[in-house]
């Protein structure tokens, strides 16, 4: 389940390159609405869309969760919610599944810099310290 996926692109890549996978996209209706004509068009045949506010609830039932840059800046407790949903509802066994930029300590260049130096006046969770912490809070590991 790709949560907060938009109109769907990492889900049709990960459904693609995976013909054996099925996969729910959880986005909110207005989102939603658009996404059949959109990426997963060609994979749409093993693809449920699910309407919904992750804030909120999260559909129970899948094997594994994504989120592609969605914890990365939201307060704390808005995170551990979505996460505790994703801990809830995850199959025995799943998974989950976080893609969004870690910064290594130091001077070093990292792509992911120049995005934190636009989003200075939010709170940006960008070392994999201050993930696990969320993670654990949230009955991860």
């Amino acid at each position: 389940m790709d949560v907060g996926g938009g109109h769907g692109l990492l889900l049709a890549t990960v459904l693609a390159r995976n013909p054996h996978l099925k996969g729910t996209l959880y986005e909110v209706p207005h989102v939603v609405a658009g996404a059949k004509d959109g990426p997963l068009k060609p994979v749409m045949e093993r693809c449920t869309l699910a309407s919904g506010d992750m804030f909120t609830s999260v559909p129970a039932g899948a094997d594994a969760y994504i989120m592609k840059h969605i914890i990365h800046d939201w307060p704390d407790d808005v995170c551990i919610n979505i996460l505790k949903a994703c801990r809830k509802g995850v199959n025995s066994g799943g998974k989950l599944l976080v893609v969004d930029n870690v910064i290594q300590p130091g001077n070093d260049f990292a792509p992911g810099k120049s995005r934190l130096q636009c989003d200075f006046s939010w709170r940006v969770r960008a070392d994999e310290k201050l993930f696990r912490v969320l993670f654990a809070a949230a009955g991860w590991r």
